[in-house]
């Protein structure tokens, strides 16, 4: 009989941070209602046509579906609301990506000022070295563009 030893594909990934922070004219707690809903990030990202949930906080995985046919499927590995911070990992995807992990977080910027910064390591799935700077540019627009939109919400 063949020995078996515990083995996982998910780990944490290596690689630059990707880090897209903006100011918003919203109280702290007001902004992490939005950016700290592990399920709710269809509010701030119009790529995604829904989200499925399995499960609630800690541990819960949520199932993105994008509108043009991608999925991505994520695990949550802590959230603090009292901090506003919460951090997850991919499990799956359809995209070129291999492993990542991410951190949201809120800081309070005055009474009706705040800071979203969402960071991201992450690796392809596919592809060489040559490739790392696409890649990381590719979760930099995404990101961005995400974050930008949270701003937005608060105008």
């Amino acid at each position: 009989m063949e020995h078996f030893e515990p083995d996982t594909l998910v780990r944490n990934p290596v690689g630059n941070p990707v880090v897209a922070s903006v100011t918003v004219n919203g109280d702290a707690r007001s902004v992490w209602k939005i950016v700290g809903d592990f399920a709710g990030f269809a509010k701030f990202i119009p790529a995604l046509s829904h989200i499925e949930m399995t499960g609630e906080g800690v541990r819960s995985v949520r199932k993105k579906l994008f509108k043009d046919g991608n999925v991505v499927i994520e695990q949550l590995n802590t959230h603090d609301d009292r901090a506003m911070t919460m951090t997850w990992s991919l499990i799956y995807t359809s995209l070129n990506i291999g492993n990542l992990w991410a951190v949201m977080q809120v800081v309070a910027k005055g009474d009706k000022q705040s800071q979203a910064t969402w960071t991201i390591i992450g690796e392809p799935y596919t592809g060489g070295k040559e490739d790392i700077s696409g890649f990381e540019a590719f979760l930099q627009g995404f990101a961005d563009s995400a974050m930008k939109n949270v701003q937005e919400l608060f105008v």
